[in-house]
């Protein structure tokens, strides 16, 4: 199982994220791609980062939303939710290119991404927005109790699909992430969280009510917002990698 982290997420002056810190303990960065955060600067700083520690580059397209930094919905047409990916995608492969690697994956943003997961629509309109570009990207998409929908419909597309999960969000009996707004829903105990990458390996983890779930996954999503974010990705790195557990 791969790490992945959303990356370059700053924006001029203003700073977020540990990047530097981070980049050498994961596999795969979702690049911001200047709609919800960054710019052009950062995010050639950010590619360039990553290709220096072998990570592998992905989109992070989200709404133009900067003062909400993404997580508001903002309605669209389905065709220009197509355009409204395909625009930033492309803007961070030109940038790739400058760094001689391209854009191998998508993993939407914030409402962009919840939108996705929850209107068929709205996925499919993303999977067009693959499908038509030269570099064929794969699309990252929650692993849920049931995917077959999206598989579907991805594979009427030719779009592979990269199945994603969460060591620090507590499921419900669905397979869906718990609404932050309810109690338990974020983990916050170290223990807890590297258990539940223990069972993300074993293919089941338990749910918010205590029964267990199916749960297949290809990458494991960490966030790097503080200094006991980093030494906590480094204690998932030793258990997913054991052999392989310094950059």
């Amino acid at each position: 199982m791969k790490l992945n982290c959303d990356m370059g997420e700053s924006f001029g002056s203003w700073q977020m994220g540990n990047d530097e810190a981070v980049m050498p303990w994961i596999d795969m960065a979702n690049i911001a791609c200047g709609f919800h955060a960054s710019d052009p600067d950062i995010m050639s700083d950010t590619v360039k980062q990553a290709v220096g520690c072998g990570v592998t580059v992905g989109a992070h397209p989200g709404y133009n939303d900067k003062m909400g930094f993404g997580r508001r919905p903002i309605p669209h047409s389905l065709e220009s939710i197509t355009n409204l990916v395909a625009y930033q995608v492309g803007a961070l492969d030109a940038i790739c290119q400058q760094h001689g690697t391209r854009v191998k994956y998508i993993k939407p943003h914030g409402a962009l991404y919840h939108e996705m997961m929850n209107n068929p629509d709205v996925f499919e309109a993303i999977v067009i927005a693959a499908a038509n570009m030269d570099i064929k990207p794969a699309l990252m998409i929650q692993a849920m109790g049931d995917n077959e929908l999206h598989k579907k419909m991805a594979d009427k597309y030719l779009v592979p699909l990269i199945y994603e999960a969460y060591a620090d969000r507590a499921y419900d009996d669905n397979g869906l992430l718990v609404s932050r707004s309810l109690p338990d829903a974020v983990h916050q105990d170290s223990a807890v969280i590297l258990q539940q990458v223990k069972d993300l390996l074993s293919g089941e983890i338990n749910t918010i009510s205590g029964n267990r779930l199916v749960l297949k996954a290809d990458s494991l999503c960490v966030h790097g917002d503080n200094l006991d974010a980093i030494a906590l990705i480094q204690q998932i790195r030793q258990i997913l990698k054991p052999a392989d557990s310094a950059p």
